[in-house]
């Protein structure tokens, strides 16, 4: 059969070149070193930020130097150099930023640091210095200009000039003015200033990379870099600073903060942000540097019997065959992962690996069932119940502030069979059936995926005999217990694990008589211990919970958990509030349910249920009068998520 197509070797041999290689992992680099690749990575795409500019007394420092570079040829690792920002001088002009650089394949790469704000002192007045962007320029002499940028002469450029002022006035003097950012030049001062009040002008704008690194985090605001430092005043005048560019750009000083002889209300300048090549406010230090990398999955045609050859004996063959799995209530996917979701316990069953071993491994979010509320009479109120343990697993890269500190940066690997998963009950909340002080709650179920298991959370405390138990997060502490520790919440992280799965609950507090204002203390989350008793009347909330990227389980994200206070999260083990006089303490994020709320003479009321499948735990009841008998709330039924490649 003849070949699709002629070649030197007798035709084409072998699967089209299409392969994944970098799986566009994306790495921000902070300080300097070497960036590992991973061993099929053969192009990148980078970003390459110096340090900006140190503003000088009065003209801002201009922005670092930002080049965005694409399809480098890479392999193995890239050694980085990050520039710092330039500082600031007490008189006259600032320190130019330190070039950024990197070297790919033999290869150096650079941008220029930001250029430094000039002085309105003799013989230091005069334009700003050149650089990646330009410094501004100082109010004196007749060429406060400001300095250059794009030293590096590249196409596109790096970055832009900074601000002028006008020749020395009586009218002019008192400002510096912006210095220039990645995005756009600095503002120039305006002419003539008011009389009396001295305007510094703005830094110029940075860029926003966040387009091209859409998985990293870095910038200020998030995504944009190398803005320019704002201009300064001069003490002669109560002055305006000028602000600083979008992108880690600092804000002026104002009445020459700094001097020897600063007038009152002076304000420092601002100095670049850390690690966007921000330009320093006029007297503020720039900030130092950044680069990021992307490993592309970028390939194209066929592969050569040699690259072939090669590939298969360096172990990065581009192998497209991924986990086979089946199994849980849902299977949702997300670009090229696929999650399955446990809310029961039930099966899952690995069919088939990847051909690459490296990709036989997946994430996972393993919650237990949260504890049951404490109950109440006689005035007395239940302890929150601890949230279910908490384990997850983030070896995927989602991004930094979307993913759990909890997270464990190691997968787990998985093989063909079947695994059970157990998805634990969420505990039953102390019964309201007399004598309720003598009635507790239990622990919540373990949830288990291979080796991975999570505790249950402890019950929150009753009052009399019933002290709050330990678990993945511990209840809540009841009040008016007579026995030892009935008031103290309990320890959370039992048994321990490398990254502890849970906090401890809240302590209450004997007070009264009366009675009517104690409170019992708040069951422990996942992120946050539970709220102690302070003081009558005061709120015992559960502890927060810990949260997953919405990423994680794709759009089905709104079915699953809550909402918290991190954006584009879902939140899981919350704790339940401690039962209160008034009004109700709140479960944590993360499905705890609300403690009972009880003042004489409203009636009594219940510790609320915690959501169902977040492993929340369940608030704590509220009694009033004495001898009412008040049941906690039921802790949150736990899951499970796991979570791997499958194209």
């Amino acid at each position: 059969m003849a070949s699709p197509s002629g070649s030197a070797n007798g035709g084409i041999i072998g699967k089209t070149n299409n392969a994944s290689f970098g799986y566009c992992t994306e790495t921000v680099v902070t300080a300097t070193g070497s960036v590992c690749l991973q061993s099929g990575t053969r192009v990148v795409n980078t970003a390459i930020v110096a340090g900006g500019g140190g503003g000088g007394k009065y003209g801002g420092g201009g922005g670092g130097g930002v080049r965005n570079l694409s399809s480098l040829n890479a392999k193995t690792s890239i050694p980085v150099t990050i520039g710092g920002g330039g500082a600031a001088q007490p008189t006259g002009m600032g320190l130019k930023g330190t070039n950024t650089s990197l070297i790919v394949c033999g290869t150096t790469y650079q941008s220029t640091g930001g250029g430094y704000g000039r002085s309105g002192d003799t013989p230091s007045n005069g334009p700003g210095g050149p650089g990646g962007s330009g410094g501004g320029g100082s109010y004196c002499g007749d060429s406060g200009c400001g300095g250059s940028g794009n030293e590096g002469g590249y196409t596109p450029v790096e970055g832009y000039d900074g601000g002028t002022t006008a020749p020395s006035s009586p009218d002019n003097r008192g400002a510096g003015s912006g210095g220039g950012g990645a995005g756009g030049v600095g503002v120039d001062l305006a002419t003539p200033q008011t009389p009396g009040c001295a305007v510094g002008s703005a830094g110029g704008p940075g860029v926003d990379l966040s387009p091209f690194f859409p998985a990293s985090t870095f910038g200020s605001p998030a995504g944009y870099v190398a803005g320019g430092g704002g201009g300064g005043t001069f003490p002669a005048s109560p002055g305006i600073a000028g602000a600083g560019g979008t992108g880690g750009g600092g804000k002026g000083m104002r009445n020459n903060a700094g001097h020897p002889n600063p007038i009152p209300n002076a304000c420092s300048g601002v100095a670049g942000t850390t690690n966007t090549g921000g330009g320093g406010g006029g007297y503020g230090p720039g900030g130092p540097g950044i680069v990021i990398v992307k490993e592309l999955s970028k390939a194209s045609g066929v592969w050569s019997m040699q690259s072939q050859f090669q590939a298969r004996g360096d172990g990065t063959w581009p192998y497209i065959k991924f986990i086979e799995a089946t199994g849980g209530n849902a299977v949702v996917t997300c670009g090229s992962y696929k999650t399955h979701i446990f809310t029961d316990s039930g099966p899952f069953n690995v069919s088939g690996l990847a051909l690459l071993p490296a990709n036989d491994v997946v994430d996972y979010l393993v919650v237990a069932g949260g504890g049951g509320g404490g109950g109440a009479d006689n005035e007395v109120k239940g302890g929150g119940g601890g949230a279910g343990g908490f384990r997850m697993s983030n070896s995927f890269s989602l991004p930094g502030p979307t993913t759990s500190p909890l997270a464990s940066p190691s997968s787990l690997p998985v093989s063909v069979q079947d695994y059970t998963i157990t998805v634990g009950a969420g505990g039953a909340g102390a019964p309201s059936s007399p004598p309720s002080n003598c009635n507790v709650g239990t622990v919540g179920g373990v949830s288990t995926f291979s080796s991975i298991t999570s505790a249950g959370g402890g019950y929150g405390g009753t009052y009399s005999n019933g002290g709050a138990v330990a678990g993945g997060s511990g209840g809540g502490g009841g009040t008016w217990g007579s026995g030892p520790g009935n008031k103290c919440g309990a320890a959370g992280d039992t048994p321990s694990t490398p990254i502890a799965q849970g906090t401890d609950g809240g302590d209450s507090v004997n007070y009264g008589p009366p009675f009517t204002n104690q409170s019992g203390g708040g069951g422990g989350g996942a992120g946050a211990a539970g709220t102690d008793w302070t003081s009558p009347g005061a709120l015992t909330p559960g502890g927060a919970g810990s949260y997953i990227a919405d990423d994680f389980i794709g759009p089905t994200a709104p079915s699953y958990g809550t909402p918290g206070p991190t954006g584009s999260t879902r939140y899981f083990a919350g704790g339940g509030g401690g039962g209160q006089c008034g009004p109700a303490s709140a479960g944590g994020a993360g499905g705890g349910g609300a403690g009972g709320d009880s003042c004489d003479p409203s009636p009594s009321t219940s510790g609320q249920a915690a959501t169902i499948n977040t492993g929340g735990g369940g608030g704590g009841a509220g009694a009033v009068p004495a001898g009412t008998n008040v049941g906690g709330g039921a802790g949150g039924k736990g899951i499970v998520m796991i979570r791997y490649k499958y194209k």
